[in-house]
C-alpha cells in the first residue's frame, strides 16, 4: 500500500486506528484456552469485528514466536484473514547488518508478506537500507518510544546540540522517502510531537500507547497531524481484550467504534489543509 491508497482508506474510514494483534494465549476468553485454534478463532473473531472501523492490523510477532512452530503457523494464517484493503505490521523490531538485515527483509516481506516492519535504527544506515529495498513495503523506524527505559539513550543530549532521538530522526529521514519510511513515537511523548514535525513533517508516524498505555488520542492528532494525516494509532489491548467473554467481539467493536469515532472528530479538527 502506497501512501496516496493509505491517505484515501483514512479518508474513506474516517479512521487512522492500527488494531494491535498482540494476542497473549493466557488473555483470551477461557473457553477459547481449551481449544487446540483458541488464537486463531480469537484473532479471526477481532478482526472480523473491526475490519471497518480501522486501516491497519500490527502484529507483535514476539507473541506467536513465543509459541515456536504452532505461533508461526497461527501468525501466517491470522494474515490470509485481514482484508487486502489494510497495512499489515510486522512488530518484530529487527535489525542487523549485511545478508542478515537481507534475511530478515525477505522472511517478513517475502514469505510472509507484510507491508511494513519495524526495524530498530541503532546500527545505523547499512542494517537499515536492506529493508528498503522493497519498493512496495514500508520502513518503520523506532525513533522515540513510550517507555521509562527511552529516557536511557533517546533523551541524551549530543554535542551537536540534539537529542540523541532528533538525530535518529534527521539522518534516517534521507535514507528514505515519505513514501517507504515511518517512524515510532510514544503516544505518551505527545508534548514532543511539534518538534518531530519540525524535522519530519511529511512522514507517516507509528504511535502506540493510547488507551492501556495511557496516551492521549486528542493531544497526538492535535500535534502529530499533517496535511496527510500522517498518523496511524495502534490500539492493542483495550481493543482485543475489552471483553473476557463470549461476547469479546462485539466488545473489540464497541472499543473499536468508540476510538474511531473520536478520531472523526480529530480529522474534522486537526487536519491541515
Amino acid at each position: 500500500m502506497n501512501i496516496t491508497s493509505l491517505y484515501t482508506q483514512i479518508i474513506q474510514r474516517q479512521s487512522y486506528l492500527c488494531v494491535g494483534l498482540d494476542t497473549d494465549p493466557t488473555l483470551i476468553p477461557d473457553y477459547l484456552q481449551n481449544q487446540p485454534d483458541g488464537v486463531l478463532t480469537f484473532n479471526k473473531a477481532i478482526i472480523e469485528a473491526t475490519q471497518d472501523l480501522c486501516v491497519s492490523y500490527k502484529i507483535n510477532t514476539a507473541f506467536y514466536e513465543a509459541q515456536g512452530l504452532k505461533g508461526w503457523e497461527i501468525m501466517e494464517k491470522t494474515l490470509s484473514f485481514i482484508p487486502k484493503d489494510k497495512l499489515v505490521i510486522a512488530d518484530a523490531k529487527r535489525g542487523d547488518i549485511g545478508n542478515t538485515a537481507k534475511k530478515y527483509a525477505q522472511s517478513f516481506f517475502e514469505t510472509l508478506s507484510f507491508d511494513a516492519l519495524t526495524v530498530a535504527p541503532y546500527m545505523g544506515e547499512d542494517s537499515v537500507k536492506p529493508f528498503l529495498e522493497y519498493p512496495d513495503k514500508w520502513v518503520i523506524l523506532l525513533a522515540l518510544t513510550s517507555n521509562m527505559g527511552s529516557q536511557d539513550f533517546q533523551m541524551l543530549r549530543l554535542k551537536n546540540g540534539n537529542l540523541l532521538y532528533e538525530e535518529v530522526l534527521k539522518k534516517s529521514s534521507k535514507w528514505g522517502n515519505a513514501s517507504q519510511m515511518m517512524f515510532v513515537v510514544g503516544a505518551t511523548q505527545a508534548a514532543l510531537l511539534p518538534r518531530i514535525r519540525n524535522i519530519v513533517p511529511d512522514y507517516f508516524l507509528l504511535v502506540p500507547g493510547v488507551g492501556a498505555q495511557g496516551g492521549s488520542l486528542e493531544e497526538v492528532s492535535k500535534y502529530g497531524m499533517n496535511s496527510q494525516v500522517g498518523l496511524l494509532v495502534n490500539t492493542s489491548r483495550s481493543i482485543l481484550y475489552a471483553s473476557s467473554g463470549e461476547d469479546f467481539a462485539e466488545a473489540a467493536h464497541k472499543e473499536a467504534f468508540t476510538i474511531q469515532q473520536e478520531m472523526k472528530v480529530c480529522l474534522e479538527k486537526y487536519l491541515k489543509d
